[in-house]
């Protein structure tokens, strides 16, 4: 039987981890990005102990540890008076019980470090995927923008919110504006002069909260992310540029340590929050989608990237062993595994109250993407 050949749409986190995943399962992968070079955007990013069980099986934490931060704690405090309402203990007790670490990082870096785990040669830039059609056989024909044109055995979605996979399987779905914006940016930690700021803190005021945390393991980078109302905006992009004294006056009332972190910060991004509902179907034939094209989430759980990592892991499960003929099978058993947990977190992070007050996060660090019982696709 000659080797399952997939192809991998985005080469984002959650395109990365599939292409890691499925090459170690002896699956013939290419992966395709529309972008002509990786940048490394200002963005941070928390790895969940869950994300990094996945990541430990493919060498990554060694490198992880070298260029992120480990943090004593997610500190949940009142916006004003810094009251701890929860704090969530994380550092070497939560990697004991875990069985792995909780980071924070710049979601370069991450990108970096499964870039690093993926061979070179399969990764194509400059491929924006413009066309897609299965055959009778069950292949997959695509078409790019440059004309280039392939066929595989099997085509994975990971190109995020605005997938075109997704959108030719199952047609065009609005996304619902929350009436929410939120500003973000990663900046040198020397431009607070000194000033002291906790390791990882939410701070949670009446309507708007700001989370604050270092992104680089000697502390030289400092990175947050707001969420407030402001109806009238609709602009999901992570490239639009925000105006730090509007953001500032936002925020005029919280606790000294935020208004210091935010007199710091010499500029901000700026875009509109969206909410989207489960999907009813993930997959159609030898054509699947994982991460954001199937689940997208707000971000009020950090757990958007390691839904899609840890996706990766189950769906190379799925696939190992498989052929042409077996694809549809595999990825009808992929979604009836992943989706109960995703839809959960989708719909917990809808709520933003996680870690407001105690919690119990058991079931979202605990979970072991290498373990967990694939489904029975008689009882799905």
């Amino acid at each position: 039987m000659s080797k399952l050949s997939v192809a991998v749409i985005g080469a984002g986190m959650g395109g990365l981890a599939t292409a890691a995943a499925l090459t170690r399962a002896g699956v013939t992968v290419q992966v395709y990005e529309q972008a002509e070079q990786f940048s490394r955007l200002g963005a941070g990013i928390q790895i969940g102990c869950n994300a990094m069980k996945v990541m430990r099986e493919w060498g990554l934490e060694p490198m992880l540890r070298r260029e992120v931060f480990y943090p004593r704690s997610w500190n949940n405090k009142a916006y004003d008076t810094g009251e701890v309402l929860f704090d969530m203990v994380f550092g070497p007790s939560a990697e004991e019980k875990y069985g792995a670490p909780y980071l924070l990082g710049h979601r370069g870096d991450l990108h970096s470090a499964l870039a690093s785990a993926v061979p070179a040669d399969i990764v194509k830039l400059s491929h924006k995927l413009v066309g897609l059609a299965q055959r009778a056989d069950g292949a997959v024909d695509l078409e790019f923008a440059n004309g280039q044109k392939s066929s595989f055995d099997a085509v994975v979605a990971a190109d995020g919110v605005h997938s075109l996979v997704k959108e030719t399987l199952f047609g065009h779905n609005k996304p619902n504006f929350t009436g929410r914006i939120a500003y973000r940016t990663v900046f040198p930690a020397s431009l607070l002069n000194g000033y002291p700021i906790d390791d990882c803190t939410k701070w949670w005021g009446p309507d708007r909260h700001i989370v604050i945390y270092y992104v680089k393991p000697d502390r030289s980078e400092v990175y947050f992310v707001t969420s407030q109302p402001e109806p009238g905006f609709n602009i999901e992009s992570w490239s639009t540029m925000g105006d730090v004294r509007e953001l500032r006056a936002a925020f005029k009332g919280f606790h000294p340590q935020v208004q210091h972190v935010l007199e710091a910060c010499p500029s901000v991004h700026k875009w509109a929050l969206v909410d989207r509902d489960p999907l009813p179907r993930w997959s159609d034939g030898n054509v699947t989608l994982l991460g954001d094209s199937c689940h997208p989430m707000t971000p009020y759980m950090a757990q958007g990237a390691a839904m899609a990592i840890e996706d990766a892991a189950v769906l190379s499960r799925c696939l190992k062993g498989v052929d042409r003929a077996g694809v549809s099978d595999a990825f009808r058993r992929f979604e009836a595994t992943r989706k109960p947990r995703t839809s959960r977190v989708q719909l917990s992070a809808r709520a933003n109250t996680w870690l407001k007050s105690p919690t119990n996060p058991d079931w979202v660090y605990g979970y072991d993407a290498w373990h967990e019982p694939l489904a029975d696709l008689e009882l799905a």
